[in-house]
C-alpha cells in the first residue's frame, strides 16, 4: 500500500491568499499528495485583511506530523510572530518533516519559531531586515532550498517553489505535466517583479499603497 504524502498549511487571519493557493494548486494535483489547510481549530479564517476567507479543515493537533509543513506570510505589521499555538505547532511539526517550507514573509513566522539561524532563507523584498534579525543569511533567489528548509521570496513565487518540490517528491516528467495543468507560463506585461528591475519609484509607490499601511 502507498503512503500518501501529507501537507499542512498552517492558515491564520490577515494571511496572503495567493502564498496559500498558489502552491495548493499544484501540490493538491500531485499523485499521493494530500494538502490540509489547519488551523489553532477547524474554521474559517479572514485572508488579505478582511476581503477573503479560507477555511481550516482540521486543527492543528489533527494533523501534527505533516511529511510537508507550508506556512503562508501576510502583511509583515499583522503577522502572528507571537502567536504561541502555531509557533509550538511549526517547531513540533519540524522535528517530523521531510521539508518545512514558507512563502513570502511565511519566513519570518519560521524565523520567530527558531528555525532559521545561520540559514540561507529568502522573503519578501520589503521583509529581508527582518528576516536578518532572525538569524538567516538573506538572499533575493526566488526559492531556496538548505537541507530541508525551502523558502520562497513574495507572494507569486510560491507556484515556482510547489513545482520544484514537486519534482523532489514525484518525478521532474510529473512537475512538469503539473506546471502545464495549472499553464503556468509567466509572460507579465512589465518587468517590474522586484525592487531593481521596478526602480526607486515604484518601490516608494508599494510601499505607500501596501507595505507601510496595511488595512
Amino acid at each position: 500500500m502507498v503512503s500518501t504524502i501529507k501537507v499542512a498549511i498552517p492558515i491564520f487571519n490577515n494571511i496572503t491568499v495567493l502564498d496559500a493557493i498558489g502552491p495548493y494548486e499544484a501540490l493538491h494535483r500531485l499523485p499521493g499528495v494530500s494538502v490540509t489547510f489547519v488551523s489553532d481549530k477547524p474554521g474559517l479564517v479572514v485572508a488579505d485583511e478582511g476581503t477573503f476567507k479560507i477555511e481550516a479543515s482540521s486543527g492543528f493537533e489533527d494533523l501534527p506530523n505533516p511529511d510537508i509543513l507550508l506556512v503562508p506570510g501576510g502583511p509583515t505589521k499583522l503577522l502572528p510572530l507571537d502567536h504561541k499555538p502555531l509557533l509550538d505547532y511549526i517547531r513540533k511539526a519540524h522535528e517530523c518533516t521531510t521539508f518545512t517550507t514558507s512563502v513570502c514573509t511565511g519566513a519570518l513566522i519560521l524565523g520567530a519559531a527558531g528555525l532559521l539561524k545561520g540559514v540561507k532563507a529568502t522573503t519578501h523584498w520589503a521583509a529581508y531586515p527582518q528576516l536578518k534579525e532572525y538569524g538567516a543569511k538573506v538572499t533575493s533567489q526566488r526559492y531556496i532550498k538548505q537541507g530541508k528548509i525551502v523558502t520562497a521570496a513574495g507572494v507569486s513565487s510560491g507556484i515556482d517553489m510547489a513545482i520544484y518540490l514537486a519534482s523532489i517528491i514525484t518525478n521532474e516528467k510529473i512537475a512538469k505535466a503539473v506546471q502545464l495543468m495549472i499553464e503556468y507560463d509567466p509572460q507579465p506585461p512589465y518587468d517590474a517583479g522586484s525592487p531593481c528591475k521596478a526602480g526607486e519609484e515604484i518601490v516608494k509607490l508599494a510601499h505607500e499603497l501596501w507595505i507601510d499601511n496595511p488595512k
